[in-house]
């Protein structure tokens, strides 16, 4: 499904004309300025898996944010932005093949990370519990209450549950189930999996962090799934040799100057992987 048909970016010309008529000088920089102009990146054409491949600081995550930010798309957590973040956004153009549907966001590694710090102080927090609990179990198991009045019924009934139960089982009556059931991998990849549902534009900027190898894959194919089943679009910026190896991606390598289109076996990244497993091919050999 193709929400987003294509996007294009001012050109060095155009911002150097928009600096030239900024009258202050004191500025130290005009982000997201001279950022993706720098090696002619000027135009997106979407497919339903468009990536934006390149090293640190060639602008994947900022075309993520401007993108996200001219299709008002929803985000939780914030971002870099400058004075003039807002005057380059209105320099861009987006072309839409449909309407953007409700619920369309922007997936970002702090949002992963925010919501696995989350998982963890509720985690502590039962932890802390779990340790009056032990404590009330040992009172209640050895108590010799003794009913006075109906006021004491709760009491009483605390007591005979912990007669009848071993420890385990009446921590985990009084707790419920304790949320840490999944490593961090696990519980970023469990997030994307509950996040993206049916129809929708989903920008993802570097999903693999966090996640291993195996999840990785997992994850590309839940994407590939969701895109060919669901009617969900995705643009997302990664490193991952697994998701860029995503069959029918459009890549972009923001490494090459100007940007262009790259086929996955093409890309720096994914040939230095290459050829570091020839050089050990020895070693696979003999295992």
């Amino acid at each position: 499904m193709l929400y987003l048909e294509s996007f294009t970016f001012p050109d060095a010309e155009r911002e150097t004309s928009y600096i030239m008529g900024v009258r202050r000088t004191c500025y130290a920089s005009f982000y997201p300025m001279k950022i993706l102009s720098r090696r002619r990146f000027e135009r997106i054409d979407f497919e339903p898996v468009t990536i934006l491949y390149g090293g640190n600081g060639t602008g994947k995550s900022t075309a993520l944010h401007v993108i996200a930010e001219k299709a008002k798309l929803d985000r939780e957590a914030p971002y870099n932005r400058t004075s003039f973040f807002d005057d380059y956004v209105d320099m861009c153009c987006m072309e839409l093949r449909r309407p953007i549907p409700p619920g369309s966001c922007i997936i970002t590694s702090d949002d992963v990370f925010d919501h696995m710090l989350s998982l963890r102080e509720l985690n502590e927090g039962i932890d802390r519990r779990r340790e009056d609990v032990f404590e009330e179990y040992l009172e209640n198991k050895g108590s010799r209450f003794q009913l006075s009045s109906m006021e004491d019924y709760a009491q009483l009934k605390r007591i005979v549950r912990a007669r009848k139960r071993t420890q385990s089982q009446y921590v985990k009556e009084e707790l419920g189930m304790n949320v840490r059931t999944f490593s961090n991998g696990e519980s970023a990849f469990r997030y994307f999996t509950n996040k993206i549902t049916e129809d929708r534009l989903y920008l993802l900027d570097e999903p693999e962090n966090s996640l291993s190898p195996e999840r990785q894959m997992e994850l590309c194919q839940f994407i590939s799934d969701s895109a060919r089943f669901m009617g969900c679009q995705f643009v997302i910026s990664t490193h991952s040799p697994f998701l860029l190896s995503m069959k029918g991606a459009k890549i972009y390598d923001l490494d090459s100057d100007p940007v262009d289109v790259r086929r996955w076996t093409e890309l720096k990244n994914v040939r230095a992987y290459y050829d570091f497993f020839r050089q050990h091919q020895n070693e696979f050999d003999h295992v």
